[in-house]
C-alpha cells in the first residue's frame, strides 16, 4: 500500500472539469463520466481524472485531455485549449500579453524541472496563478470570442466516408464531408499549449494586422 501511495505522488484527482462554454455545449443538464487517473495527461503525461460528456443537443462526445495543473497554469479550457477569459489560442493571448509587460509563463522541458513547477503550482490558490493581474490589451479585448462557438462540437468527418467505404448513410454518427486542407489541418496539441507555431493562432493574427492596416481610397 506505501508503494502504490508513493508510486500516485503527483497523480491528480478531480471532481469538476475546467471548461469553456463551448466545450460544455448547449445543453444545461449536461451529464458526466469521471475516472479517477484514467488517462495520462497531454501535457505533462501524468494521471489525472477523465471527464467525458456529450457536448450539447447536436455534439459529440468530447473528453479533458490535460490535467487541471497544466490548464491553470495556461488559463485554457482543459479540451479545446483556448484562453479562457477571451476565448482566444494561447499563442494571440501571450502575444499581447507581453506587449503589456507580462512574461510568458512557459513549462521546463525535463520531467522534474516540469512536475516541480507544476507541484508548486497547485499549492497557489486560484487568485495567485499568473494570468488575469495585468491590465488587458486593447487588442484582446477586440479579438475576444465571448459567445460560445458551438460549430467546434460538431461530429467530426468519418474516414470511411473520405475513402468512398461508408455504407452506414444517415445513421453514421460521422459528419459526411470531405476535410479541408490548409495549414490548419495540421494543427499539433503541444504547439497550440505552448502558444508556438499555431496556425490557427497566425490566421487570427493575420486578419488582425490586414484590419489595422489603412488601405489609401479607390478614387485617390
Amino acid at each position: 500500500r506505501i508503494a502504490a501511495d508513493v508510486n500516485k505522488e503527483g497523480w491528480e484527482k478531480a471532481s469538476f472539469p475546467v471548461l469553456c462554454e463551448t466545450c460544455l455545449g448547449d445543453n444545461p443538464y449536461v451529464r458526466m463520466q469521471k475516472e479517477d487517473y484514467g488517462v495520462e495527461c497531454k501535457i505533462c503525461v501524468r494521471p489525472f481524472t477523465i471527464f467525458r460528456w456529450k457536448a450539447g443537443t447536436m455534439g459529440r462526445y468530447k473528453a479533458t485531455i490535460i490535467c487541471q495543473s497544466c490548464a491553470k497554469m495556461k488559463n485554457v479550457c482543459q479540451t479545446c485549449l483556448f484562453d479562457l477569459e477571451y476565448g482566444l489560442p494561447v499563442q494571440v493571448r501571450d502575444k499581447f500579453l507581453e506587449e503589456q509587460g507580462q512574461s510568458k509563463i512557459a513549462i521546463p522541458a525535463s520531467r522534474i524541472g516540469r512536475d516541480y513547477t507544476l507541484q508548486e503550482m497547485q499549492k497557489k490558490d486560484d487568485n495567485e496563478l499568473p494570468y488575469g493581474k495585468t491590465a488587458a490589451h486593447p487588442m484582446l479585448k477586440r479579438l475576444a470570442r465571448m459567445t460560445p462557438y458551438y460549430k467546434r462540437n460538431e461530429a467530426r468527418i468519418c474516414s470511411f466516408y473520405v475513402k468512398g467505404a461508408c455504407n452506414r448513410g444517415q445513421d453514421c454518427p460521422f459528419r459526411h464531408e470531405l476535410p479541408e486542407g490548409g495549414e490548419l489541418a495540421n494543427q499539433k496539441l503541444r504547439d497550440r499549449f505552448h502558444g508556438e507555431n499555431d496556425p490557427v493562432a497566425a490566421k487570427i493574427l493575420r486578419r488582425a494586422e490586414e484590419d489595422m492596416t489603412l488601405r489609401p481610397p479607390e478614387d485617390r
